[in-house]
Parts: C-alpha cells; structure tokens; sequence
C-alpha cells in the first residue's frame, strides 16, 4: 500500500529543519543589508537541494506567509509571485 502524505509531512522531509533552520528568518536584531543578503542567499543554497521545495513554496503562497524564506523565494519574491 503506497502511504499518503499528509499536509505537514512535506515538513518533516525538508533539507533546512535542524539548527541552520535559523537561516531562513531574520534575526531578532536588526542586520545589515549585506548580512541579510548572505544570510538569504546561503538560505536559498539550501532550497536549491531540498526535495520538498514545491510543496513549500505552495505552503508559503496558500498561507501567504510574510516571514522568511520559503521554497526557495524572499517574502518580496513570493508577494510578487502573488500579484502577477
């Protein structure tokens, strides 16, 4: 029997879970733009090798998720996304 996934199960295969997981939002305090350039872009390199991309980047736009970086797109990226 092939087991069906549910709604969260794309979460626990996902390749940022675990302490870089803090890479995908910005920190509590403020950070220069370059920081969060590399922090972003190191976030993305992430994303590019994950399996569950998809279906994170289709989490992120259903729940219009305003924080982070998911499926592999910037909160600006995906509101963009969102607009076209």
């Amino acid at each position: 029997m092939i087991k069906q996934f549910d709604a969260v199960d794309w979460q626990l295969r996902a390749a940022c879970r675990g302490p870089q997981s803090a890479i995908f939002f910005p920190p509590a305090s403020p950070e220069r733009r370059d920081e969060k350039r590399a922090r972003e872009r190191h976030a993305k390199a992430i994303c590019e090798t994950c399996t569950v991309r998809d279906d994170c980047l289709a989490h992120a736009l259903s729940i219009r998720e305003q924080h982070g970086i998911w499926g592999g797109l910037s909160e600006s990226e995906r509101r963009q996304l969102l607009t076209v």
